[in-house]
């Protein structure tokens, strides 16, 4: 959630917000190496769709759903609740006032309500063991999900400071915090609001003059720590301040290193005072070489004594490698009037700007790769050395207005890239939004380099008091294709398969009726992730739902069972883990119906394999049933050369490599 500069950077908490939650305003520019042309007149989200028209509600909507079931649904708890429905309440001038809002006259009505609401707002989540971590702007709620269907609530950590982004591994839990009401005691009552700021002349003053909070000791912004190991009661055991704060983070866990996490720190707001915390600069490389602009903190953090955690180094993730120029990178959105205007001169103010800033970094150390959605770029870092990650690949897009956060397939030849276009506080899946704005980007990797593929978004028209663009999501362990359940905030939650580059399509999805039909309410889903067996999905204002797959013409229950066999004992999306799954014969049926789907063997073919596997099931594999088994598999492996799909090719091998080893 990074677009909320129109609204909030001509206030104090234009300062701390405009920024962490940054840049409505895209730059104005052409790319290096365009992905394609902006296409205003792109066809929009259909109507044509059970989602569309579903009654609004807080927690009455009406729903719609495909090739889900909904187990379960939590509220979220009464401490992360802010208990007002106007805007005059009391209640949300005080949230305001802790936020630092000194002077809301250029802040309408329903946008105080909005950042009084984000106050409380759920974020992202992390998985350890039968614990779902679920973080939230207040805090942190910790879940029991042992039996996704009877979840319940374990926990709940007071801990404000925005915007609560978690990550988990053994112990130990981190937590972002990158607003200013951050306090190291993790107390709720902030801080003093600052003086107004001085009144401006124009709008573009407005946009370009935030109000930077005075320095105060007690102020915390950076990555906490706590230990865990009394999982009901969290004790802060580290505090790593960073001078831009921490939007959100990413553990890395080095293979070469088991007695040490790392944590990348992507920090999109205001650069603190160096009276706050020295060292800190927020002037432009040719003013200071050392500034904290350009650049990603990593933190060093002993698993022994996590009270030691530090920053260790400052990686230049923006430089051109050429010429040593920090600022090596601009940003290739182009969105017209993203900042409210449509004239020429609007238009003319969105002047370009160089990238200085990560917003959000997906490590996948099995390939010893980060993909890198930095405001601007899309970037590929090599990570083997992971305190100094260097970039080999960057792209633009002149369609994208934020890149977001980023997904690898399993096998790391693809990254999904998300654009956040107009932020988490807009509509963007109306009828008049073009389909590749605010989407999914898909590229394939060759040779550590970036090819773009196709977009994808999630098409179902919403309504212009819902808040929709593309969010976070996570793979779903079906082997032989590359399925993604991902958010869309109130766009709710759709089911991807990416397995062809090209032709991306929707298998599957769950959506809600507005939170408000007549007002914007910020709501919907922050996170959509798949979980040993269930998919969890983050809901901003209500709580916490949790769905299981069920089959359809797109899935089949084959399928779901391979998926099943996968468990992780712990799950941080962004530090993304290598799927591997066994040799089993329930893993090879789900490829025969793969086959089948894509007619890449013939029908008699198919019935015979079915056949002979569920015979060597019910065997408990004895050596007869074996032996056909491999029979079989080496008529499939005559079948690969002759594969059209380069997908079934691997199905194909993958399958006959079963048929071969089966284990029970």
């Amino acid at each position: 959630m990074t677009h909320l500069r129109n609204y909030l950077v001509a206030t104090a908490l234009g300062a701390a917000l405009g920024a962490a939650l940054a840049a409505v305003a895209p730059a104005q520019t052409a790319p290096t190496e365009p992905v394609a042309a902006p296409t205003p007149d792109k066809q929009g989200s259909t109507t044509n769709d059970p989602r569309v028209g579903l009654k609004a509600g807080m927690y009455d909507a009406s729903e719609a759903i495909s090739g889900m079931d909904h187990l379960i649904f939590l509220k979220k708890p009464d401490v992360f609740q802010i208990h007002a429905s106007s805007p005059d309440d009391p209640e949300v001038q005080k949230t305001l006032a802790i936020l630092g809002v000194s002077n809301t006259s250029r802040m309408s009505k329903p946008m105080q309500m909005v950042i009084a609401q984000l106050a409380f707002a759920n974020s992202d989540f992390a998985f350890e063991g039968n614990y779902l971590f679920q973080g939230n702007f207040y805090g942190v709620d910790i879940y029991d999900i042992a039996d996704p269907a009877k979840t319940r609530l374990l926990t709940t950590l007071v801990c404000p400071g925005g915007q609560g982004d978690v990550s988990v591994y053994k112990n130990l839990l981190f937590m972002s915090v990158e607003m200013p009401n951050g306090r190291l005691d993790c107390g709720a009552q902030g801080f003093p609001p600052p003086p107004a700021p001085p009144a401006v002349a124009g709008a573009h003053e407005a946009l370009h003059g935030p109000h930077v909070p005075p320095a105060n000791p007690e102020r915390f912004r950076g990555v906490r720590i706590f230990d865990i190991s009394d999982i009901q009661h969290p004790k802060q055991v580290a505090a790593v301040q960073t001078c831009r704060g921490s939007h959100t983070h990413t553990l890395l866990i080095d293979p070469n290193d088991p007695d040490d996490v790392y944590v990348y720190v992507s920090g999109t707001s205001f650069v603190r005072p160096s009276e706050e915390l020295a060292g800190c600069s927020d002037e432009s490389p040719e003013k200071d070489p050392n500034t904290s602009l350009f650049r990603i903190d990593v933190i060093k953090v002993p698993l022994a004594h996590p009270e030691d955690a530090k920053v260790v180094s400052h990686p230049r993730v923006f430089m051109n490698a050429r010429t040593g120029v920090i600022n090596g990178l601009t940003n290739g959105g182009s969105h017209p009037g993203e900042r409210g205007g449509t004239t020429k001169r609007d238009l003319a103010e969105e002047t370009p700007r160089d990238t200085n800033q990560c917003h959000d970094i997906t490590v996948y150390s099995a390939v010893g790769l980060a993909a890198g959605a930095c405001s601007g770029n899309g970037i590929l870092l090599d990570i083997k050395d992971p305190v100094h990650p260097v970039r080999v690949d960057a792209v633009s897009d002149p369609n994208y207005s934020y890149w977001h956060s980023a997904t690898f397939s399993n096998d790391g030849t693809k990254v999904v890239f998300t654009d956040e276009w107009g932020g988490g506080m807009q509509p963007r899946c109306r009828t008049t939004d073009p389909l590749n704005w605010g989407a999914d980007s898909i590229f394939t990797l060759k040779g550590d380099k970036l090819h773009f593929d196709n977009y994808y978004k999630m098409d179902a028209a919403q309504t212009d008091t819902e808040n929709c663009v593309a969010h976070n999501g996570s793979l779903i362990p079906v082997p032989g294709r590359d399925i993604e359940a991902q958010a869309w905030y109130q766009g709710g939650i759709s089911i991807m398969d990416f397995t062809d580059p090209m032709h991306p399509y929707e298998i599957g999805y769950f959506d809600r009726g507005p939170i408000d039909a007549k007002q914007l309410v910020l709501g919907g889903y922050w996170s959509a992730y798949w979980y040993n067996g269930a998919i969890y999905g983050s809901e901003i204002a209500r709580g916490l739902d949790v769905f299981k797959l069920k089959p359809t013409k797109y899935l089949t229950q084959n399928e779901i069972d391979a998926a099943n066999l996968v468990h992780f004992d712990v799950l941080n999306v962004q530090d993304q883990p290598k799927i591997e799954w066994p040799s089993s014969l329930i893993v090879a049926k789900a490829y025969v119906d793969q086959l089948e789907r894509s007619q890449a063997l013939p029908a008699s073919q198919i019935a015979e394999l079915r056949k002979a596997i569920n015979k060597a099931e019910k065997s408990h594999l004895k050596k007869k049933q074996v032996a056909k088994l491999n029979e079989l598999a080496t008529q499939v492996d005559s079948s690969v050369a002759g594969a059209k799909d380069p997908a079934d090719a691997n199905r194909l091998t993958a399958l006959s490599t079963i048929l071969k080893h089966p284990v029970a």
